[in-house]
């Protein structure tokens, strides 16, 4: 995510956070609504003295959350960048039922060599969703949006290009 911060604050104002369990520099995450009732809390402080609507945007662990805060929490949007869709890769851990309860507007950006979030899966969940959602797919990218630099040459492209591309996809999904 801390790649992100600058050009997301070319959008709006970023308040970035690390969960508790990664300030303690443990590589196992807290229970998930520990991690939940945390991110209410970073919320509750943003929202003070900013009457801008909130956009949620999270990489990975950070849009699972995100989801979740989302549906206790009014905010305008979501933004997941690299959805954790299977539990460890594995397509019988999906964890879906979040996004099918969710209302709130919901832009997933994934890569097709995303082993976490396979497009087949998460495009038919998708369809079972009941908030408006889109989907901005990197072609080549991998769980982190990043695409091999052989295909990046073979493009004539850089990886700026690409985060250029998804920056633009987050400021349409925004303005729609």
């Amino acid at each position: 995510m801390q790649r992100w911060i600058k050009s997301l604050e070319t959008i709006g104002t970023v308040i970035a956070f690390d969960y508790p369990y990664i300030q303690r520099a443990q590589n196992r995450p807290d229970p998930l609504a520990k991690l939940v009732g945390f991110h209410r809390r970073v919320l509750a402080q943003a929202r003070q003295g900013h009457s801008r609507p909130i956009v949620l945007i999270g990489k990975s662990l950070g849009a699972r959350v995100g989801c979740h805060v989302a549906l206790e929490e009014a905010v305008h949007a979501l933004i997941c960048l690299g959805y954790p869709l299977c539990g460890g890769g594995d397509p019988a851990k999906l964890r879906a039922e979040v996004l099918r309860a969710l209302s709130t507007p919901i832009l997933f950006v994934q890569g097709t060599r995303d082993r976490l979030c396979p497009l087949h899966l998460l495009e038919s969940i998708q369809a079972e969703m009941k908030a408006v959602n889109k989907l901005h797919i990197v072609e080549g990218g991998d769980h982190s949006l990043l695409v091999t630099r052989s295909r990046l040459r073979a493009s004539g492209e850089s990886q700026r290009d690409v985060d250029q591309r998804i920056l633009e996809a987050i400021q349409s999904f925004l303005a729609s």
